[in-house]
């Protein structure tokens, strides 16, 4: 590992291990796909996933999956060639699939508030690639920050006090969904996306930047200046809820397993 790397490549390994050792997220030889959209956060759980492999007594089967919106077909192409070239690098195994979800959305219905149904159809895309290529266990790369964004949405435009959890039992699809990155800040992602020059591809959401997500992002980054420390204390409150309801992930019979 070059020496402009370890120190915050060892940091997110060290929160990803914890996240994964706490909430019994792998299992050996439990073959993983990893939700790799081309964002700083899905390249660099990829990327952590397999340093992980390299040093954990976990021998799992690892491969990448990418869901193409269809917003723009030749980006989608382009995104998609770049994507498997990356993933050929790692020497992992890249699965492409196309879809018309952009245009379902943006074309189709024309949704004033996008991002919730678009990200239900992307992950149910992605659910559905990951069983046609024989994966029952899905990796997302979400972070520390949209566990609190989402906190905070739920808060105030549902009304209730709650998030996605870091291991989810699909029973509909019988997939797992976890997501390794939870303890990690967006500020480690992205420093470590920029250290080692990871290839992000471009978003061309129409909606990108411009969404309730991205107030909730500014709020949080305006408490932060305030109270230092303050995400770290917002999660331990999920964490430690009277229900434990954050904690707590219902599992298929012969995948139960006792939850921290």
């Amino acid at each position: 590992m070059p020496a402009k790397e370890k120190p915050i490549a060892d940091k997110i390994l060290h929160k990803m291990r914890k996240a994964i050792t706490d909430y019994g997220m792998i299992d050996n030889e439990e073959p993983i796909l990893v939700g790799l959209s081309g964002g700083k956060d899905s390249l660099t759980l990829l990327n952590m996933l397999v340093k992980f492999h390299r040093s954990s007594k976990y021998k799992y089967k690892l491969a990448a999956g990418h869901i193409a919106l269809g917003n723009n077909k030749i980006e989608d192409a382009n995104n998609s060639k770049i994507l498997a070239a990356y993933c050929k690098e790692l020497d992992v195994p890249f699965f492409y699939k196309e879809t018309n979800i952009g245009e379902i959305i943006f074309d189709i219905r024309k949704e004033s508030n996008p991002c919730a149904l678009c990200a239900k159809m992307r992950r149910g895309a992605l659910n559905n690639l990951a069983k046609e290529n024989g994966f029952s266990k899905v990796a997302l790369g979400h972070h520390l920050d949209d566990v609190l964004e989402t906190l905070l949405l739920k808060m105030f435009f549902e009304g209730n006090i709650d998030s996605f959890k870091p291991v989810s039992w699909l029973s509909n699809m019988e997939i797992t969904v976890i997501r390794p990155l939870i303890y990690v800040k967006e500020a480690e992602v992205s420093k470590y996306a920029k250290t080692v020059t990871l290839p992000v591809v471009h978003s061309f959401c129409p909606a990108d930047g411009f969404t309730k997500r991205q107030d909730m992002k500014e709020i949080i980054s305006h408490i932060e200046k305030l109270s230092p420390g303050c995400k770290d204390r917002a999660l331990s409150a999920l964490q430690h809820l009277a229900d434990n309801s954050w904690n707590i992930t219902e599992q298929p019979k012969e995948m139960e397993r006792p939850r921290l």
